[in-house]
């Protein structure tokens, strides 16, 4: 079903349409013939800690992320999703570095802490807490793409598999 992605944000719904973010107190009624989809449901817990770590971290739009690949600018690009997810199809160019290893990892994949790196993972989730990790170990210049894999093939943007 394609149309806007509602994601639950504690009691609220973060709506995203057209890389803008609305927050909602509650779904349209009836949700069924709304033209909406559902993102994957999240813990309250990680969506508390996800919400914690993002006034920390810098985030941006897939229109900005496809305007600096378009723009070929010089930018390290990871994909943090489980390598089952990255097999499956990723954005042109990214390695992959899974949320899981890419603290142990990333010294030896990108030794530069000053270098442009741009994370994403199925929704912005779990690469907005990959990059308050990383800015912990001293990478400074780490953004989170808001709308991850989700956003980027919701836009039809191009894929590799």
């Amino acid at each position: 079903m394609d149309g806007p992605v509602l994601q639950p944000v504690a009691k609220k719904f973060k709506f995203r349409s057209n890389d803008v973010c609305y927050v909602l107190t509650s779904l349209p009624k009836p949700l069924e013939t709304a033209n909406v989809r559902m993102a994957k449901q999240h813990a309250p817990r990680f969506l508390a800690l996800v919400e914690s770590v993002r006034p920390h971290i810098r985030e941006c739009s897939i229109a900005e992320l496809k305007q600096r690949l378009d723009a070929k600018e010089s930018l390290h690009l990871i994909d943090v999703r489980e390598e089952s997810e990255f097999a499956a199809g990723h954005i042109p160019g990214a390695i992959h570095l899974g949320k899981g290893i890419i603290e142990r990892d990333i010294e030896g994949a990108i030794a530069d802490t000053h270098a442009p790196i741009l994370l994403y993972c199925g929704g912005g989730f779990r690469s907005a807490l990959a990059a308050a990790n990383l800015a912990k170990m001293g990478y400074t210049n780490v953004t989170s793409v808001d709308g991850g894999w989700r956003g980027w093939t919701e836009a039809g943007h191009p894929i590799t598999k």
